[in-house]
């Protein structure tokens, strides 16, 4: 699972219809090309990938506004919205420490409605902590890293991410309980 195709669908589905460029500046426009390496190549490729999987249909092209070749339009095929669902479920549920892929979810989990999002959060948690509980379960009972040199630090990196992706994750679940957000049932 890549935060590409993720950002891509989204972005296509956000407007219902689009074109290469206005893809891509939506992307820019979010930072993506920065956390997500959402560059102009990634997201032309992901577009013809996503068209070659019929996640994407593609429309007859339309002139250029600025003067220049006609641009295809994209939009999101049965395939691509239940392809879309399952890369945004499957990121904001997983424990994945890839931050590309979840903050390319949390983008879109307006998406969904209030309390699937909240369940896949919870079910996230529900993973950091097994991860956690993984990552300790072989340490010897009072286990000081610091005396294991650099592997103690890997361990201590592993477990500082844990706690902070979980603590992070029931901040949001919070939040969306709060209110937080425009949500799809909302």
């Amino acid at each position: 699972m890549t935060a590409i195709r993720l950002l891509v669908l989204g972005a296509i589905r956000r407007r219902g219809r689009a074109h290469g460029y206005q893809v891509r500046a939506d992307l820019e426009s979010w930072g993506a090309h920065e956390w997500a390496r959402a560059t102009s190549g990634s997201v032309y490729h992901a577009l013809k990938s996503l068209t070659k999987d019929e996640l994407l249909h593609v429309h007859d092209t339309t002139p250029s506004e600025a003067g220049g070749p006609p641009r295809m339009e994209y939009e999101l095929t049965a395939p691509g919205e239940q392809a879309y669902r399952e890369l945004l479920h499957s990121a904001l549920a997983s424990h994945d420490p890839r931050l590309d892929l979840l903050a390319a979810a949390v983008g879109f989990i307006d998406d969904l409605p209030r309390a699937e999002a909240i369940a896949l959060l919870r079910d996230r948690a529900r993973e950091l902590g097994k991860w956690r509980a993984s990552i300790t379960t072989h340490l010897p009972p009072d286990t000081d890293l610091e005396t294991w040199g650099p592997v103690g630090e890997v361990i201590g990196l592993w477990l500082d991410t844990a706690d902070s992706r979980a603590s992070w994750t029931r901040r949001l679940i919070q939040r969306l309980e709060g209110g937080a957000f425009r949500m799809a049932d909302d």
